[in-house]
């Protein structure tokens, strides 16, 4: 299969050179192939961060190769890696630490996986510490050329690979305010709106009006259908445009509001607290 497109995500900033390398390579290799940057603004290093990221995008990005790089064990003996999912009509690569699954499980499980281990196919370089040039960049316009997915190295068990982390909401008992769900901010977008990990049916059994904690902030909110529907300098919830609920404000900044960020704690009750948010491992292998 010859594929034509290729979507970057990355925590390489726009600062230095590093992205515009990346393309200048694969163009260069494979010069028919159109190229779309997810982002590149991942924060450096947080490897759940992009792994969530690329989950929300996957399900939109065209058919081809996908290279994900937050890689912080850059050089180390962590495997460079490409899975194949939806019948061939994606290839994911990136780094083995839990990068990919999300995305992977998203877009229906891994049919098969390899190391890349061909070194033929990968640049030549002084260091070790930018894959994404030397490795991913080159095997992307490798495939894009109508290379076989199985001459980019070694096939792997994608059970054996770094699953990824997930985080889940759970029930919580208050002594004031009876049953309720601890879920946690999973995003904040630029806007500042506060996706949680609970989507609309993990709130059916409490009713429209619920309380929400959040550190010792307690205030009382509606599920809202918009933005505009949030009462002036209030904060509120929206189901947004993933389908999850997020806390936002109309016209500011969520995050700034309540001074919250990514990973901290929200809790949801009924009308107008410590159980923790528990993780669940996110498998490869197609089901």
């Amino acid at each position: 299969m010859k594929y034509s497109h290729i979507s970057l995500l990355t925590d390489y900033g726009l600062q230095d050179e590093f992205v515009g390398v990346m393309k200048s390579v694969m163009i260069d290799m494979a010069p028919h192939v159109t190229i779309t940057d997810i982002t590149h603004g991942v924060p450096a290093f947080d490897i759940r961060s992009g792994s969530l990221t690329l989950a929300r995008a996957i399900q939109y990005v065209p058919k081809g190769i996908v290279i994900a790089v937050v890689d912080p064990g850059v050089g180390t003996n962590r495997r460079a890696i490409a899975v194949e999912v939806a019948d061939g009509d994606g290839i994911l690569l990136g780094p083995d630490n839990g990068l990919l699954a999300p995305a992977v499980a998203m877009a229906g499980g891994a049919q098969r996986a390899f190391a890349l281990t061909n070194t033929d196919l990968h640049l030549l370089a002084p260091g070790n510490t930018f894959a994404g040039r030397d490795i991913f960049a080159p095997v992307a316009a490798f495939l894009c050329n109508g290379g076989n997915l199985s001459e980019v190295g070694e096939e792997v068990d994608a059970d054996l690979l770094l699953p990824g982390v997930v985080p889940l909401s759970q029930e919580e008992t208050h002594d004031e305010y009876g049953l309720g769900l601890r879920c946690e901010i999973t995003w904040v977008d630029s806007f500042g709106n506060c996706q949680l990990n609970v989507g609309i049916d993990d709130i059916a059994h409490l009713p429209t009006q619920l309380r929400v904690l959040v550190a010792d902030d307690i205030r009382s909110m509606k599920v809202l259908a918009n933005f505009a529907a949030i009462p002036t300098g209030g904060v509120g919830l929206v189901i947004d445009s993933y389908g999850m609920l997020a806390l936002a404000c109309d016209r500011e900044s969520a995050a700034s509001t309540l001074n919250v960020g990514t990973g901290d704690r929200v809790s949801l009750f009924a009308g107008d607290g410590d159980a923790g948010t528990t993780t669940s491992a996110v498998s490869l292998r197609s089901k």
